[in-house]
């Protein structure tokens, strides 16, 4: 296809293997359960018991690539509970900082979005994990450093005379802390109480969370024992009055996209095709990415990975490798193996074949900044190429929704009149 030959009409060919990957995602997780509850209880401890890093980088906002810190881990390969368990120190927060579910970027619309998928506006701000557990509240940046060590009316979140429960217990949320109004806006649970929701559906997950949460007076506006206020984020079916909510709709925080989850979707360490975010400029006010100035670069830039043989991939796994630099330009420009470098994609574009990256057209420009830990995913980079080129509008979306419905209208017509 022609490098900018993404033009979308309805019922559009994919331009991506995103669909392959997410029935590929569920198949795996119906086949691997894991030990989900010794992970969770793991996770909890490491949360509560890991050292202050000294003069942790600043976390960013949510509107750029959901990267971990410069502790992150260099192998690709997760570790398993058992062997986590024996880390220490820095080898432990680089397990910690994998621990987050993340989205891909919406590159091609969902099969079945009307009916398999959930859709909300999420929160822009900081993303972490919030544990409580004997007496103690600890909220952790992706990096594993402390943003907040707090008294909360979770479960064994505060020391009161009135907790209920073991002392041991404890309790996991995934969650996004607005600074605007110092509120913790809770987009998914992972544990409570003790109990393990890793190898929980999205759809349980959702109903429990809506359950729990309010059950604890967590929502309840700050006090001595409750220093921050938890809120939960309305959560929509993603047919056409739930997009258009989500989309439109009036929230109490700023806007950063809408998140799409799969309503069967375990929550899975890393990056998932079974969680997606979608942005335009009208819910997210960073929907190009931007220069160290705040300014929109002439051309799109990407950051890769250096690999063993000069290949430059994604933070994919497996990774996209989208070129391959010699010997000589990588001695001359003293670049290495694991090394982080800078491109801006060219006038030749992005050329894709079956839904896989062909030829891309990289300009060299330079190392990525020492703060940055890890290379782009594919999905981003094809986000942001499609932004420039030919964006997936709300339209598209509300087409595909209102699509299903017209078809299982007809299905009915047609069984009526039978």
């Amino acid at each position: 296809m022609a490098p900018h030959d993404l033009r979308r009409p309805f019922k559009r060919p994919l331009i991506s293997d995103q669909e392959k990957r997410r029935q590929q995602s569920l198949l795996r997780q119906a086949q691997n359960r894991r030990d989900a509850q010794n992970h969770a209880r793991f996770l909890a401890s490491t949360a509560l018991s890991l050292e202050q890093p000294h003069e942790p980088e600043p976390e960013p906002e949510l509107h750029d690539e959901p990267i971990p810190d410069s502790e992150a881990p260099e192998s690709p390969k997760e570790l398993d509970v058992v062997g986590a368990s024996k880390l220490k120190g820095v080898e432990a927060r680089k397990w910690f900082a994998k621990q987050l579910m993340h989205p891909e970027w919406m590159i091609d619309i969902p099969e079945n979005l009307s009916q398999d998928w959930f859709v909300f506006a999420r929160p822009s701000g900081k993303r972490c994990f919030v544990v409580s557990c004997n007496g103690t509240t600890i909220s952790r940046l992706r990096n594993g450093s402390i943003l907040h060590r707090f008294p909360s009316a979770l479960p064994n979140g505060a020391r009161r005379k009135d907790s209920s429960g073991p002392a041991q217990s404890y309790s996991i949320l995934d969650c996004i802390f607005h600074e605007v109004d110092q509120t913790y806006y809770v987009i998914d649970m992972v544990c409570w109480r003790g109990y393990s929701l890793y190898d929980c559906a999205a759809e349980f997950r959702f109903f429990w969370l809506n359950s729990k949460l309010a059950e604890t007076g967590a929502c309840e506006p700050p006090s001595h024992y409750h220093k921050y206020r938890f809120s939960l984020v309305p959560v929509y079916c993603c047919d056409q009055s739930g997009l258009g909510a989500a989309y439109t709709g009036s929230v109490p925080y700023v806007k950063d996209g809408l998140l799409f989850y799969n309503k069967h979707a375990h929550y899975q360490a890393g990056i998932t095709p079974l969680a997606l975010v979608w942005k335009d400029e009208n819910c997210s006010q960073y929907v190009m990415d931007t220069d160290s100035k705040g300014q929109v670069p002439n051309q799109q830039q990407v950051v890769l990975e250096l690999q063993e043989g000069g290949k430059l991939s994604t933070s994919d796994d497996p990774a996209v490798v989208f070129g391959c630099l010699n010997e000589g330009f990588m001695q001359q420009s003293e670049l290495h193996s694991e090394c982080l470098v800078r491109f801006a994609i060219g006038e030749g574009g992005l050329v894709l074949v079956d839904g896989k990256l062909e030829k891309a057209d990289l300009n060299y420009l330079g190392k990525a900044n020492r703060a940055r830990a890890s290379a782009d995913s594919f999905s981003k980079v094809m986000f942001q190429y499609s932004v420039r080129h030919s964006p997936l509008r709300i339209d598209d979306l509300l087409g595909s929704v209102n699509s299903a419905a017209d078809e299982r209208n007809k299905v009915c017509d047609i069984e009526m009149d039978g």
